[in-house]
């Protein structure tokens, strides 16, 4: 994208962040904990008010999600980037109904058939922002404390 081109506007710029929340496969997972801060891909699923992801129990990013549940995810490139900051609760398979088996379909991923114990997390975003160039920093916010702005 050029630097000349205007910002989107806010209409626009919720379209396209709630069209990536519903196509993209993966993102970026960072978390911390005692180890420092952690960063991994992972794929997910967006049930419309919360991100599926699923992660081994005893991996980093699962022991940090498991002890503190506070969450920033990643998505698309660096110059159409859309950042959400969660709060992630773990979510027994059972509980999570057909939303296992959505995000299986979606991601080509299935953790239930692993022999290694995976957690799923349910991610609630407080706050969401996307931005393309330095011309949309100032219209980045298109969350604040769960509830979309537009």
């Amino acid at each position: 994208m050029s630097k000349k081109e205007p910002p989107r506007g806010l209409e626009e710029r919720l379209k396209d962040t709630r069209a990536r929340l519903e196509n993209d496969v993966d993102l970026w997972v960072a978390t911390a904990g005692a180890g420092g801060v952690h960063l991994v891909p992972l794929s997910y699923l967006w049930d419309g008010t919360a991100i599926v992801i699923s992660t081994p129990r005893d991996s980093v990013t699962g022991r940090n999600l498991l002890a503190g549940g506070q969450v920033r995810l990643g998505l698309g490139q660096t110059r159409d980037v859309v950042m959400v900051d969660g709060d992630a609760q773990p979510v027994d398979v059972a509980d999570l109904g057909p939303a296992a088996d959505d995000f299986a379909a979606r991601t080509g991923f299935d953790p239930r058939e692993l022999t290694d114990p995976y957690q799923y997390f349910r991610i609630r975003p407080r706050r969401i922002q996307a931005w393309r160039e330095a011309n949309e920093l100032a219209g980045r916010g298109l969350m604040r404390d769960g509830t979309w702005t537009g």
